[in-house]
């Protein structure tokens, strides 16, 4: 036969302009009968017998996708007939597999190449780095099925952290703004993209001094050596973060400025790191001596210099805040001792009538009895002894194991009304109360048993409740811009507070100092309220409205930026007040000396929608470290656990999906477990020695909310937007 003629090797052209050959790949198996199989966007054919291998045919930068899983070779394969989601068949002697894409493609770290590799034994944790600087992190721990425990951006990291060491060097007297660092000067181009070439352990522990709390020491927390084309960074395992960058290109000196190998080793109790480069464009390779001590104390700065502490260390000042009584109160007794007096004086004596008739002295008697007969008392008497008694004869549990056991669900409402906020009464834990989007507030038993107390008066949708440390009152904040104190025994309002004292909607509001004050934020405003509530028990004089409210003290943020949230203690007394910025901020006050403390930058990727303290309750005890662990959550990016005294972030808790609605986070009373709330439709629990959730609480059917842990026994509620009030136990 002749010479095909023709279009493949005309004079104009070549094969390219006809036919172009996208992939190619050889397999060790003879490939002449293997089976084919094509759909609109795959190709499908198995590689080396036993492995299927599928091509992108839409997209030529997409890399292969390899499934493994037959043992003989693969004799069939089929596409399914649908588009999503799309499957496909793959059949051999030993199995008949069939593959979700969808699925397998979400399994598969992503489409740039693995370049490095570790396996941390303490954290029990694998990390993978990519060729596009992208961190991939898998818990090891049994049961949890080799989860993502999160993926990091290693530029955006990198970045993050440049802006921190700038913060803190500002905060510096200025003799200290500007150390040796023996030829470092700051390289003007900045990386595209940074390649994490390898990965190795790095120890920490003789350098950074973290405190011993809840297992969260310096001696558990691991790191690990990150190198890159362009520097040397120690990233922490626990709460994925940098504690610090080298670059090459800052020093001048260095033979290397981008590299393309990298191989890091340091000795455990070592001060020094041993890194081995080799020449991206060139033919040099080098190696280097890092003193980690040097580099890490340079770019920490001076933040445990602070020594904050939620537990007074001085007495109140005489020009605080706190230290504020209205001379009315001071001059006056107490209206129940005056009342009991009278009683003791007027029984059995003679009538008299004076100027002002204060009593007809022969209705005591037929009063009490008229309006509360002895058995309803006697019954009532012996019921808030049993509950006053009680739980706290019986500790709460340390050692007990996380409520995860559903135990009972209520309805809060017949119509729709999603739950806002939920919170147990912290005083004797004998109470839950609950805001809805109805304008309604309901205060529940703590089993959920009988019917709740209703408190009716918003004209919006109730954002906040709060619970007094004597579990007498309740206090509320709904978006129509009022704040109102209620009644728990008279079921009725106290005090309202309206637009004409405040200028901005208040956000968060809640008891302090022991129920002294009212602490709230107003825009960029901290405002400490002292208030007045009458407790008279005679039936005619209690309908004279006595109860009044005074604001003692203001102090606005600073920058005077937007108050998103705030937290104190009220169990004891506590100077200091924490509280979260509209530009992601997290500032700190002491009420004692009625001025800022400290502040940190870049909390959160977002503004933080609440700040949550380890109070721990009155059933049990911490070690008085643990007091200043708190917690902060913001949408999108996870909970992020700090420590009061350093304002370090000492672990990321990611795992639970939270992108849009502002879900709510909790402390338990034992100070191991912090739960959050869920855009998935249930409730997360975190172990704080681990940064992945160790519990997955269903049996809502929409965004959990709120959470809130029981300060009297192991029990976790959560509220949602389903309108379902949840409660969970301990198993066992």
């Amino acid at each position: 036969m002749g010479e095909p003629r023709g279009i493949f090797c005309s004079a104009q052209g070549c094969v390219g302009d006809v036919i172009i050959e996208q992939r190619l790949v050889e397999s060790k198996e003879p490939a002449s009968h293997v089976p084919l199989a094509c759909s609109a966007q795959y190709c499908a054919f198995p590689v080396d017998g036993n492995v299927l291998c599928l091509w992108n045919t839409t997209d030529p930068s997409y890399q292969p996708l390899t499934l493994r899983g037959h043992h003989e070779p693969i004799t069939a394969v089929a596409f399914g007939n649908t588009v999503s989601p799309l499957l496909i068949c793959s059949a051999s002697q030993d199995y008949v597999i069939m593959w979700s894409l969808d699925e397998c493609r979400q399994k598969v770290l992503q489409a740039f190449p693995l370049l490095s590799l570790l396996i941390d034994a303490k954290s029990r944790q694998l990390v993978t780095g990519c060729a596009n600087g992208q961190l991939w992190i898998f818990s090891l721990v049994e049961g949890h099925h080799f989860r993502c425990v999160t993926r990091v951006s290693l530029k955006k990291k990198s970045e993050s952290f440049s802006r921190r060491v700038e913060s803190r060097l500002c905060c510096l007297p200025e003799e200290s703004q500007h150390p040796c660092t023996h030829g470092l000067e700051k390289g003007d181009e900045v990386e595209a993209s940074l390649p994490v070439l390898g990965l190795a352990p790095c120890d920490l522990s003789a350098i950074v001094s973290a405190p011993c709390v809840c297992g969260l020491s310096s001696e558990t927390t691991s790191c690990l050596w990150i190198g890159s084309s362009a520097g040397l960074f120690i990233f922490n395992l626990a709460n994925f973060e940098l504690e610090a960058v080298l670059h090459y290109r800052d020093f001048r000196s260095l033979s290397i400025h981008v590299a393309g190998s990298c191989a890091v080793m340091s000795k455990a109790n070592d001060d020094k790191a041993i890194c081995l480069l080799t020449s991206l464009f060139g033919r040099k390779i080098v190696m280097l001596e890092i003193r980690v001590a040097a580099l890490v104390r340079s770019q920490q700065g001076h933040d445990a210099g602070r020594h904050l502490s939620v537990l007074p260390r001085t007495c109140v000042g005489p020009t605080s805040p706190l230290c504020f009584t209205t001379a009315k109160e001071s001059k006056t007794p107490p209206a129940p001792q005056r009342q009991s007096a009278g009683r003791s004086t007027v029984k059995d004596q003679p009538l008299v009538f004076h100027t002002k008739v204060r009593s007809s002295g022969y209705a005591s008697a037929p009063h009490v009895t008229m309006f509360s007969p002895k058995a309803n008392t006697r019954k009532r008497g012996d019921h808030s002894s049993r509950c006053r008694d009680g739980p706290r004869s019986k500790e709460y549990p340390l050692e007990s194991s996380p409520p995860t056991k559903l135990y009972k669900q209520r309805v809060l409402a017949h119509g729709p009304a999603a739950a806002h906020c939920v919170q147990y009464s912290a005083g004797d834990g004998q109470w839950l109360a609950c805001g809805l989007a109805n304008h309604l507030l309901l205060a529940f038993r703590a089993d959920l048993s009988g019917t709740p107390t209703v408190f009716s008066g918003h004209d919006g949708a109730v954002s906040t409740v709060c619970w007094s440390h004597d579990s007498r009152w309740l206090l509320s904040a709904s978006q129509d811009g009022t704040l109102r104190l209620w009644s728990l025994r008279r079921a009725e309002l106290a005090l309202c507070l309206g637009k004409d004292v405040f200028s901005k909607p208040v956000r968060s509001a809640q008891f302090y100092y022991v129920d002294t004050f009212v602490l709230l934020s107003s825009g960029p405003e901290l405002q400490l309220l002292k208030y007045h509530i009458d407790t008279c028990k005679d039936e005619i004089q209690r309908y004279k409205q006595k109860n009044r409210c005074k604001r003692v003290f203001r102090l606005p943020t600073t920058g005077r930026t937007e108050i998103t949230s705030l937290s104190a203690v009220n169990d004891f007394y506590s100077y200091l007040v924490l509280t979260a910025g509209r530009n992601r901020t997290l500032e700190v006050f002491d009420l004692n000396a009625g001025r800022s403390a400290a502040m940190t930058v870049e909390v959160h990727s977002r503004p933080v929608h609440q700040i949550c303290q380890n109070k721990g309750s009155s059933f049990t005890t911490q070690q008085h470290e643990a007091y200043n662990l708190f917690a902060t959550t913001a949408s999108g990016d996870g909970i992020k656990l700090w420590d009061l005294r350093t304002l370090r972030c000492e672990r990321l808790f990611e795992g639970h999906p939270n992108h849009g609605y502002p879900c709510g986070i909790a402390f338990s009373p034992c100070g191991r477990y912090v739960a959050s709330g869920a855009e998935d439709r249930h409730a997360y629990m975190y172990d704080l020695g681990s940064s992945t959730f160790s519990h997955r609480l269903a049996g809502h059917t929409d965004t959990v909310t709120s959470v809130a842990f029981s300060p009297a026994a192991p029990q976790l509620a959560s509220a949602a937007l389903d309108g379902r009030l949840q409660l969970f136990v301990a198993d066992g």
